[in-house]
């Protein structure tokens, strides 16, 4: 083997520290490079529930990079069984929730981030989200699926049978307890409204109006022809086994034994971020949305219970597709416009 001169051992030791040095530095400016792809997304979409996991389900089928920012508190996390949704037809909320939430991970540009979104602000070229762990997120588009609030009366016992025994729709929960003693809490009329949709289902029904009954005298004549019984008496509390419902107890002392009493609550929007944006809401206090499901500020989106009255799984699986589609149909118009 020929011997090698200081000067040409001296270069081809330098090439050879160079093919070790360059793939470090390159691989450093590729993690900084992956951190930041870690905290840009297409789309950031605030709550993880079943609009939300539909909404990026559909982007995520269209190869878009999105970020699910979800704190894991449904709404319906009490209520034992879903129902009125092809193939899901009785099956416990969460067991729904786990299923799509693992089908959604295996979709590669789909990221979870467990965690509640506490700010979001408007950028030159998107949005920035913040956590209340202090992560920032950036993104071109924001969909809201963050849902409402209920807001309980002060009836004793009332929060534990919620979504259980006391219910809101009769197409979610109606079939399981029909012809059962059912209830109505309502007054004027919302109640005589509901009185006469909740008699499909059964014919031992009485309205509770919890104080002074507001019907009119038409009203009241027209439940009383009906068999549809009127209680004006104040409750005091609902007696129940676990959620189940028992009996009612007025503030006289006395009770009624009750199998289901149906309600509509009043309700806030779980998320007041909308709001701080310049989100408009309904006169109902829902986050206005156009066909689209484009809320009222350009880029931001909404679906589900915090956009409709129309409160069942089916319809929120249903929005969140839809308005993750418009969402990938804007953002190739806006490639092709040059927009953005």
């Amino acid at each position: 083997m020929e011997n090698l001169s200081r000067r040409k051992f001296i270069k081809q030791g330098g090439i050879m520290a160079s093919v070790f040095v360059l793939p470090l530095s390159f691989h450093s400016i590729l993690n900084k490079k992956e951190m930041s792809d870690k905290k840009h997304f297409d789309v950031i979409i605030i709550g993880g529930s079943y609009s939300g996991l539909a909404a990026a389900m559909a982007l995520g089928r269209a190869l878009r990079k999105v970020l699910i920012i979800d704190n894991e508190k449904p709404c319906n996390r009490q209520t034992p069984h879903s129902h009125n949704f092809l193939t899901q037809d009785g099956k416990a909320p969460k067991e729904i929730a786990s299923l799509a939430k693992q089908q959604v991970s295996m979709y590669d540009t789909v990221v979870f981030h467990n965690n509640l979104a506490t700010n979001a602000s408007k950028t030159e070229n998107g949005f920035e989200v913040q956590t209340s762990s202090g992560d920032i997120f950036k993104s071109k588009k924001l969909i809201f699926a963050t849902g409402i609030k209920d807001e309980m009366p002060n009836i004793k016992g009332f929060s534990e049978c919620w979504g259980i025994s006391v219910l809101h729709c009769p197409y979610c929960h109606g079939y399981e307890v029909r012809n059962e003693t059912t209830g109505i809490l309502g007054n004027g009329e919302y109640g005589f409204e509901f009185s006469k949709l909740i008699s499909n289902w059964s014919k031992d029904l009485t309205l509770f109006t919890n104080g002074k009954s507001t019907l009119t005298s038409e009203q009241a004549a027209e439940l009383e022809r009906h068999h549809i019984k009127t209680v004006e008496k104040e409750i005091e509390e609902l007696e129940h086994i676990n959620g189940q419902l028992q009996n009612i107890i007025f503030k006289d002392g006395s009770k009624k034994s009750l199998k289901v009493i149906y309600t509509r609550l009043p309700f806030k929007q779980h998320c007041l971020i909308p709001e701080h944006l310049g989100c408009e809401l309904t006169e109902d206090g829902y986050i206005k949305i156009d066909t689209s499901h484009k809320t009222t500020i350009n880029d931001i989106f909404a679906c589900g219970d915090n956009v409709t009255r129309m409160r069942t799984v089916a319809n929120a699986v249903s929005m969140g597709t839809t308005t993750g589609m418009m969402i990938n149909k804007e953002l190739i118009e806006e490639k092709f416009t040059d927009k953005k």
